[in-house]
């Protein structure tokens, strides 16, 4: 199990990785071997993941998620297989961790006597240079 909380973890079976000729560091080893990683993990059908966490995995995930719910992730960022594999983990365990936090309740608050005070007085000053640009209407 890979554990992503105290509380939660995945299966590794979830996970599937598929190895494509990745770009990026390693010379002419680039082009022959396949060293670069794609990690996928079907988000939606996951039975590890609770309802709130899956939603909030769908939402970071952005572009990373494709319409069936399946996030994919592509780590080339090393020359070696092995590297690439753990690099794409630790995403994986980094955006499921983000999703897992409970995001803080927003209280509405007021604002002070202070800051009312201040808003005023800049409205009462704006509204003095304005009238000083009216032009006066001649006494003829």
């Amino acid at each position: 199990m890979i554990e992503i909380t105290p509380s939660l973890s995945i299966d590794p079976r979830e996970i599937v990785e598929s190895f494509i000729l990745g770009s990026g560091p390693g010379g002419q080893n680039v082009n022959k071997v396949a060293t670069a990683v794609q990690l996928r993990f079907d988000v939606r059908a996951s039975p590890s993941l609770p309802g709130e966490v899956r939603a909030r995995a769908e939402s970071l995930a952005g572009r990373r998620l494709t319409k069936d719910g399946v996030l994919v992730i592509t780590a080339a960022r090393f020359r070696s297989q092995e590297r690439n594999r753990e690099d794409a983990l630790a995403r994986l365990v980094e955006l499921l961790r983000a999703a897992a936090r409970r995001p803080a309740a927003r209280r509405p608050t007021r604002p002070g006597a202070g800051a009312k005070r201040r808003r005023l007085d800049d409205k009462t000053r704006r509204g003095a240079i304005k009238k000083l640009r009216r032009t006066k209407p001649s006494e003829d």
